[in-house]
Parts: structure tokens; sequence; C-alpha cells
């Protein structure tokens, strides 16, 4: 397969992707066997976010009924999402075309629910984040296009 600049930079983003979520996965495992609650509620002050709010209040309850079972089941969704990403960015720096395709179907995952975060209210992050997984899914899809030879013959 051809190596290709375009993918190589994707391909650098999703393992950072997978080693952040990793990442977060152990951070989760540190959590077992400990007060998630109190610790929750402290990282919320510290952050200086009002506890009663409601996304900080959200995540106080959440915490409050969070066991080690959820921790290790959390931990383990980390893993193998992490894994998944880790093993795109292996096929893609590669040039694989299985990854590739894994690209697309991944990315096109994500687009409904990008799109609903934005129906429910609007952020430049959000906006950012949908326009960057549409020009990565549609130039996975070029690529894949390329790659079968097939050419637009329409003038």
């Amino acid at each position: 397969m051809i190596k290709n600049k375009g993918e190589r930079v994707i391909a650098a983003f999703e393992a950072a992707k997978g080693v952040a979520v990793l990442l977060a996965g152990f951070g989760l495992l540190t959590l077992v066997h400990k007060n998630v609650q109190e610790i929750v509620e402290k990282l919320i002050l510290h952050l200086h976010f009002d506890p009663a709010k409601r996304y900080p209040h959200i995540f106080i309850d959440l915490a409050a009924h969070i066991g080690d079972v959820q921790l290790w089941l959390l931990a383990l969704f980390a893993a193998v999402y992490a894994g998944l990403r880790i093993l795109e960015a292996y096929g893609l720096w590669l040039g694989m075309r299985w990854a590739q395709w894994l690209a697309v179907v991944t990315g096109c995952i994500y687009l409904p629910l990008e799109i609903y975060e934005l129906s429910i209210g609007y952020s430049l992050i959000k906006l950012m984040t949908l326009i960057a997984n549409v020009g990565i899914v549609l130039y996975m899809a070029y690529r894949i296009r390329a790659g079968f030879g097939i050419k637009n013959n329409s003038k």
C-alpha cells in the first residue's frame, strides 16, 4: 500500500486519542476501593465549579452511585476503545486498506452524535469537532476510492 502524509497525520491523531483514553482508563483504576464521590467533589471545588449547578451536580450524583465493578468495566471499555484507536493508527501509518475502511466506519459512527450535540447547543468546539470528523471521513473515502482506481469520467 502507498503511504500517505494525510493518513500519517490522521494516524498520529488516532494514536494520541488512543493513548489519552488508555491513560484515562488507568486513572479510573486508581479510584478502585476509594470514595469516588468525595474525590469528585474535591475536584469540582478545585476547578472552581459550582457544585449546585446542573452538570457538576450530575457528575457528583453519578460518582455517588459508582462502585468498583463499574470502575473496572469503564476501564475495560477504555482499554478496548484505546486498542481500536491504536490499531487503526498502526494500519493507517502503514497505508493499509483495512485501516482506511475502519477510519471511515468509526468516523461515521460519531457523526449522528456530533450533529445531535450541535442541535441541543452550539459551541465552537462542537462545530470544529464535527468539521474535523467530516473532513477525516471524506478524506479517507477519497483515499479508498483513489486506491481502487475509480475515476470520475463525467465532465
